[in-house]
């Protein structure tokens, strides 16, 4: 399969690769709360331990997940050509982890270019993950969490999808944070009963700050972004982001001049005001690596 082949998500195999641990490091933050107890037996010989994420007691935590060409590459386009199983070649492993994190998680938030990039995409654990479903429902009751985590798209504009299967499944909580502008073209276009529009922030583009004001206001102790790179640049520019789970795909694709977007888009942070991060573990499955880094406390 070459870089540039789509396959419909109904489509996946759903083999089940094992991990190999390649380093782990301890935690060196030992304040506030542990999500990740009570992992399944199964999930935890799939990854190759536990994954534990220690919470924040000051504000939500926040992580993210992407994968990446070994270029830094994360999307070869517009539309479907923006979606990370070509970054990954659909592998299964870069799948399992997708969705240990999505059950882990209170919210799963993405923009709106993610969202338009898969008209089948539901952002819950099961979607990308089904051979686990179980497991990870197990999971979350041990939590004590709500069956499903709840779906945040960000869009300044509104302008999104609204028949998107990701936001008619009435099983799965969604909200839409948006500017004002953008929160009145939602409210015309029309969206499902379960789905809530929320105005946050101006029309400016819609901060780090922002999410994680939202986070609090919905009860929430862990906020995944899955993208896309603007959004992610976003958060990282409000300096609010906690760890990084970052699979390496091995491939070279350029940027070229086209519409090709690298992990953070949209900042340019001097080296004095960048963020350093500390290398917490290593996975590797064939030749692709998981990588997962915390930030650096100051």
């Amino acid at each position: 399969m070459t870089a540039t082949t789509l396959m419909p998500e109904s489509a996946m195999t759903d083999r089940r690769i094992p991990l190999d641990v390649l380093a782990e490091m301890p935690p060196t933050a030992t304040d506030g709360d542990v999500r990740g107890l009570g992992m399944p037996a199964e999930l935890e010989r799939r990854y190759g331990g536990a994954l534990n994420i220690r919470l924040r007691t000051d504000r939500p935590t926040v992580i993210a997940n992407f994968v990446s060409t070994i270029d830094g590459m994360v999307a070869l386009g517009g539309g479907e050509l923006s979606g990370g199983g070509l970054i990954s070649g659909f592998h299964e492993p870069d799948r399992f982890v997708m969705g240990l994190l999505r059950a882990l998680a209170d919210l799963v938030v993405v923009g709106a270019g993610t969202l338009r990039g898969s008209t089948e995409h539901r952002w819950i654990a099961e979607h990308v993950h089904p051979a686990s479903a179980a497991a990870f429902a197990a999971w979350r009751a041990e939590m004590g969490l709500p069956e499903r985590p709840t779906t945040v798209i960000v869009t300044g504009s509104g302008d999104i999808p609204v028949d998107h299967r990701g936001l008619n499944d009435p099983t799965v909580p969604v909200v839409i944070a948006t500017t004002p502008t953008g929160a009145e073209r939602v409210r015309r276009a029309g969206v499902a009963d379960h789905v809530t529009i929320e105005s946050i922030g101006s029309d400016e583009p819609i901060s780090g700050n922002d999410l994680v004001a939202l986070g609090r206001r919905h009860g929430a102790r862990l906020i995944l972004t899955e993208g896309g790179p603007h959004l992610l640049g976003e958060v990282v520019r409000s300096d609010v982001l906690d760890e990084l789970f970052l699979t390496v795909a091995p491939q070279i694709v350029g940027h070229g001049s086209g519409d090709r977007l690298g992990l953070v888009e949209g900042i340019a942070l001097p080296p004095s005001d960048a963020p350093w991060f500390e290398l917490a573990s290593v996975r590797r499955s064939a030749d692709h690596l998981f990588i997962r880094y915390h930030a650096k406390e100051a």
